[in-house]
């Protein structure tokens, strides 16, 4: 009964994402009409355009696939285009994965719809697993489909458009299956350093340094915090010592973001809310998996001398290798790194 009960959840599930998906390209209209159309608002017709122009420099600039994909618009009636289920189990930072025919195994679940996606949450932690739940604005799908710029990509400001259509191809130029963290973090620098090439191309001074910075000592604080919860896992006590600990770790870590805000960050309190929300495994697994080899992939961009085809081959060469050789290397270079200091 269990794998027939499994298999009719699979058959749902595809259903719902080919219904979803089948949405977006039934109801897309190219930029162009969008544009030439008198019922088009002027601020809508400003961003559309610039995202015209970040597509362009995307492929003339980043060496980033020439398609038709961010040359639609979907007006969608929701603030999200998908919701994304993060679930671990109850004592481990390992995300459940979820794997399909072409994109291979993923680290969460993508609902067009935001009851659904709950349902789905609800189902996981009736089994114990802890779970979190997402907004997701845009997203690829590889070069399956020309994706469209979606009016959830509008409330953005230049930066994040520009970066978010950046990123996005970037996952169809270069896509390991199997390998989330990998994919995200080659993506995510694609986006920060093609932004530093399209601000500096319109005469637009860097980005404040002051946002990353703390940005970045943020991320590798919950960083730390979920190694500090995976030795705590892996050491072998009972249940009621891992949940004790599972506490105190992440009262901790509470405490060191307070410190290291106070010090370094005096009056931002931008991530005191997700801090003073509830915590737990799965709400760390987007940092893992955005952010964990960004580092590296920074010093191979350095090595290529800032030419992205030779980037792009140096990454290939990562792509192509076994799984755990790849992790081995990876982690290499990060170690050559030099990471921010987090306070014991």
């Amino acid at each position: 009964m269990g794998l027939v009960l499994s298999a009719c959840s699979t058959v749902d599930y595809y259903a719902h994402v080919a219904k979803g998906q089948g949405e977006l390209v039934m109801n897309r209209r190219d930029v162009s009409a969008v544009l030439s159309d008198p019922a088009t608002d002027a601020k809508t017709r400003q961003r559309l355009a610039l995202s015209q122009d970040a597509r362009r420099f995307a492929s003339e600039h980043l060496g980033l696939p020439d398609n038709r994909s961010y040359t639609s618009y979907v007006k969608l009636d929701r603030p999200y285009v998908v919701w994304n289920v993060f679930a671990t189990p109850r004592f481990s930072v390992a995300p459940v994965q979820h794997c399909f025919p072409f994109a291979g195994c993923v680290a969460y679940r993508g609902y067009f719809s935001k009851p659904k996606a709950q349902a789905e949450a609800s189902r996981l932690e009736a089994k114990g697993d802890d779970v979190y739940v997402g907004g997701v604005s845009a997203y690829s799908t590889l070069g399956w489909f020309a994706d469209p710029i979606l009016s959830s990509m509008m409330r953005w400001d230049d930066d994040e458009l520009a970066g978010t259509i950046f990123h996005e191809l970037a996952h169809q130029l270069i896509y390991v299956k199997d390998d989330s963290a990998f994919n995200e973090s080659f993506a995510s620098f694609v986006q920060e350093q093609g932004l530093r090439e399209w601000r500096q191309s319109r005469g637009l001074p860097p980005q404040d340094e002051h946002e990353k910075t703390m940005d970045d000592g943020f991320t590798w604080l919950v960083m730390d915090l979920r190694d500090r919860l995976k030795k705590l896992y892996a050491s072998g006590v009972d249940e009621q010592a891992m949940a004790s600990g599972k506490q105190r770790i992440i009262d901790d870590f509470r405490m060191r973001y307070a410190q290291w805000r106070d010090l370094d960050w005096p009056n931002d309190h931008r991530y005191d809310a997700w801090v003073n929300g509830p915590i737990n495994n799965a709400r760390l697994l987007p940092f893992g998996i955005y952010d964990r080899w960004t580092p590296v992939f920074l010093a191979l961009f350095r090595h290529a001398e800032g030419q992205w085809p030779a980037f792009y081959a140096s990454v290939r060469q990562f792509a192509r290798q076994p799984y755990a050789e790849r992790q081995k290397s990876l982690q290499q270079w990060l170690d050559s790194t030099s990471r921010p200091t987090v306070a014991p």
